[in-house]
């Protein structure tokens, strides 16, 4: 029972914000209509279930991975800030620092899985998240996300023509400049003077 106390709302809202923004999934609306032009076909079932056997995945032995290595989710969480900052100002500058994955061989898992929905940078936001919010809440985010991405993904036409090419980058910006605080946040949590 004591458990289920952990299970916090305002948590859940944070770290589920956090992870839209850093999928960000409404951003790349463009590059999934490109795909679907391309591949004829998107499986939104095939791609939402790899990506989030992939962020599970990282979420359960992420951090084990990390002691193999000899490093601390304090020191992976400050590292995934300053990634997560840089992806920030991607979003909020226009500007490209991580360049996607042209190869379209393998459709649904490849590139639209990973790296677009489950790349380096959900990955990393993940286990900096682990070293602020409690597990429960991060899974319940996880999961919030994954329903997003399958209804987006589902509507991926529908949801070009709602928001029109202004709107995905206002949608952009404004997850951006959030992105960017919770960056800040995680890097001040995880710093020792």
């Amino acid at each position: 029972m004591d458990s289920l106390s952990n299970i916090l709302i305002s948590e859940i809202i944070t770290i589920s914000f956090t992870l839209f923004a850093v999928i960000d999934i409404l951003g790349s609306v463009p590059i999934l209509v490109s795909l679907k032009n391309k591949m004829g076909h998107i499986s939104a079932v095939q791609a939402t279930m790899v990506s989030g056997g992939l962020m599970l995945l990282f979420f359960f032995v992420g951090d084990r991975a990390l002691q193999y290595m000899g490093l601390t989710v304090s020191s992976f969480a400050i590292a995934g800030s300053i990634v997560i900052f840089i992806l920030a100002l991607e979003m909020i500058l226009g500007m490209e620092f991580f360049k996607p994955d042209k190869d379209l061989k393998s459709g649904s898992i490849v590139p639209i899985a990973f790296p677009i929905i489950a790349g380096s940078g959900t990955l990393t936001t993940i286990i900096s998240l682990k070293a602020a919010y409690h597990q429960y809440n991060i899974l319940i985010g996880i999961l919030i996300n994954l329903c997003i991405v399958f209804f987006c993904l589902r509507s991926i036409g529908f949801i070009e023509k709602l928001l029109g090419p202004s709107g995905i980058a206002v949608v952009r910006k404004f997850f951006g400049v959030i992105l960017l605080a919770i960056a800040v946040k995680i890097f001040k949590a995880n710093i020792s003077l």
